[in-house]
């Protein structure tokens, strides 16, 4: 099939909720006992495990709040409220660059880098919304919806599934394709932008890299007389570049690297990742800096080139952090001459010394056989700009 002959009707299953059925989705939420311990949880966490009347005052809380809400827009808008508690309690300030210098009259795909499951597409929505341009559709593993209250908040917020799961190499090809498909759809039929990870999985080691496979899942849907570099304008890819100062997750994604590295099969534990989710969301990041990128828009004429072109922007536009200097220090010893911060000012370990201890004192308290891993995830983002220049 033709990239402009897509029939909408195969992307059923993957899509996010339509405007018409968002009232019947809130309502089941507010009925979901799950999702009523989960927003006490983020509400108010020190009484999230009293049961009986909290959860019919969560409950309560909540049709409160969605009372008006009929479509998509009215529920980001509620909950771009709680993205804002998110950045007020969690961060010491979100900053945003590029999105200024962005077209607003036609969609993008944002391949960005990806260090937290939640917090990556919500910080990048929440930048969008803040500046006035529309909120992307955004990809996300289908290993997340275990559990219906998460898959429906999700998909209400214009989440549309990705396969993950194992399978035979056809329906791993017919999964892409899929994919793929509606990727090209949602951006030049429906003029949607959509938000997807440079690769499958979080960066654990902090080394933000495409995968080709990636580029070459965009181009399945190319006509093949069409050119690779008039796809990608087609596309109107923008590379994306999110980080955070401080990784709540940064120990657990040491441990798996230490695991993994050491021959033993990882096995995630039941829930995992939804627990990995909400460690995401409620623990302490830091300054966080959201870096929109160019399009791309030159003349790369196959995958790797447009891989390669999505990393020289990623890693060009990520801010580099005081706790990403101190790491890198630690490892390989001093280094000058590069930006910390945003605004950026140039690196200078003497101001900074406070930091140096907080970050010790962290690494301290990281099981002494994955320490090294932690270390080295915060010094790699200095690894990566120092070999890109």
């Amino acid at each position: 099939m033709r990239a402009s002959e897509l029939d909408p009707a195969q992307f059923e299953d993957m899509r996010p909720y339509r405007d018409d059925e968002v009232r019947a989705v809130l309502d089941r939420l507010i009925a979901d006992p799950e999702m009523s311990h989960a927003v006490a949880h983020f509400l108010i966490p020190k009484l999230a495990r009293l049961e009986g009347p909290l959860a019919w005052l969560v409950r309560q809380f909540l049709r409160f709040e969605f009372r008006k809400v009929n479509d998509v827009r009215g529920v980001q808008a509620i909950v771009e409220k709680y993205i804002d508690k998110v950045v007020s309690r969690t961060t010491s300030g979100l900053t945003i660059s590029g999105l200024d210098t962005l077209p607003r009259d036609r969609a993008c795909l944002f391949v960005s880098n990806h260090r937290d499951i939640a917090m990556d597409p919500a910080f990048a929505i929440v930048s969008m919304y803040k500046e006035g341009h529309e909120t992307s559709r955004i990809a996300i593993g289908d290993n997340l919806l275990g559990k219906q209250f998460a898959g429906d908040i999700m998909k209400l917020n214009k989440c549309f599934t990705v396969k993950r799961s194992s399978g035979t190499r056809r329906e791993k090809l017919q999964s892409a394709t899929m994919l793929s498909n509606y990727i090209y759809h949602s951006i030049v039929n429906d003029n949607e932008h959509v938000w997807i990870a440079q690769r499958s999985g979080r960066a654990k080691d902090g080394m933000d890299r495409t995968n080709p496979a990636l580029a070459a899942m965009f181009a399945m849907t190319k006509d093949r007389d069409m050119p690779f570099a008039d796809f990608w304008r087609k596309l109107h890819i923008v590379p994306l570049s999110i980080s955070y100062e401080w990784d709540p997750c940064d120990a657990q994604k040491a441990k798996e690297l230490y695991i993994t590295e050491h021959k033993d099969e990882y096995k995630k534990a039941k829930n995992e990742d939804l627990a990995s989710i909400g460690k995401g969301v409620i623990g302490f990041k830091g300054r966080v800096h959201t870096a929109f990128g160019t399009p791309i828009e030159a003349d790369f004429n196959d995958v790797n080139s447009v891989a390669e072109e999505i990393d020289r922007q990623i890693v060009g536009n990520y801010t580099l952090h005081p706790t990403n200097l101190i790491a890198y220090e630690m490892i390989y010893g001093e280094v000058s001459g590069l930006p910390v911060g945003y605004p950026h000012k140039p690196w200078d370990a003497s101001e900074h010394l406070e930091t140096r201890e907080k970050f010790e004192a962290r690494m301290a308290k990281v099981d002494e056989r994955w320490r090294e891993k932690a270390i080295q995830a915060y010094a790699n983002p200095v690894v990566s700009r120092l070999a890109f220049e």
